[in-house]
């Protein structure tokens, strides 16, 4: 294996300006997909922020004691992914009114408002059926006139996400699989290059493997080169955009950073065994 690395660095060293071009070719094969990437994360993240806002308001009829209201408060709390249920008063729903609608808050009187439970449920169980499901139990209980939830609003939000993740499935694999098809392009250059010296190898007895193996260390190098390159373009994009677009926007944390390095690694490692194994059935 030392041998196999050595040899590796010895053919950056041998062929410098071939070594740069494909670094750069892969980093900016990468970077596209890194972009792809930032965008599908930054789409998460907004609909992160909207679907946060999803929460269950029941509101019970007028007269009803609070007992009968904890109780069923108590009960929903219970609930499979419900994260917190709170009661809101007469009196509490006046002041958020007022709040809400500062120049009206003259025309509001708490003995128009009833009172009401608010249910907030966990992440991943906000999708339709999720709050539908509290929802009907919440309509179960007898002293409940009305509940209100957005279904529609809750229904598209959840086909938008969907849609967001599957597209981003796909093309996220068509850059992956582009990225692998350039990087297995450079490193067929170098092999090229290097026709007469393979040859030459299996001509004295040198196995396949022995052959390949420089190669695949030097493709993965290079992959994570282009992917250390890649990221800091990314990086310096992001930053250009929060400055001349104001637009505020998240950037992969140190586990997708590492991600996608060794993702680059692996397509240069898997590009370089297509090319290796193409080359070596014609020597």
């Amino acid at each position: 294996m030392s041998l196999s690395v050595r040899e590796a660095v010895v053919a950056f060293r041998r062929t410098p300006l071939l070594s740069i071009l494909s670094i750069t070719t892969i980093a900016f094969s990468l970077f596209a997909f890194g972009l792809f990437g930032l965008v599908v994360l930054n789409i998460r993240k907004a609909l992160d922020t909207v679907e946060a806002r999803v929460e269950i308001r029941a509101f019970a009829f007028d007269g009803t004691d609070a007992g009968s209201i904890a109780n069923a408060a108590s009960e929903i709390q219970r609930l499979p992914g419900v994260l917190g249920v709170v009661i809101i008063t007469p009196e509490e729903a006046l002041e958020r009114a007022k709040a809400d609608m500062g120049e009206f808050s003259d025309v509001f009187e708490a003995s128009f408002l009833p009172t009401a439970l608010e249910v907030q449920l966990q992440p991943g169980h906000r999708d339709p059926e999720s709050v539908k499901r509290v929802a009907n139990r919440l309509r179960s209980f007898e002293f409940i006139e009305d509940v209100r939830y957005g279904e529609d609003w809750i229904t598209q939000l959840h086909r938008i996400r969907n849609i967001a993740g599957a597209t981003g499935l796909v093309l996220g694999l068509a850059f992956a699989i582009v990225a692998m098809i350039i990087i297995g392009a450079t490193i067929r250059m170098a092999l090229l290059a290097r026709a007469k010296e393979i040859a030459i190898m299996r001509l004295v007895g040198a196995t396949d493997g022995f052959i390949r193996r420089p190669f695949l260390i030097e493709g993965a190098i290079k992959g994570i080169c282009g992917g250390v390159v890649a990221l800091g373009l990314t990086w310096v994009a992001t930053q250009v955009i929060q400055h001349y677009l104001a637009f505020e926007t998240v950037f992969f944390d140190a586990r997708l950073a590492a991600i996608g390095v060794a993702a680059g690694a692996l397509i240069g490692l898997l590009g370089s065994a297509a090319s290796v194994n193409r080359q070596l059935r014609r020597v």
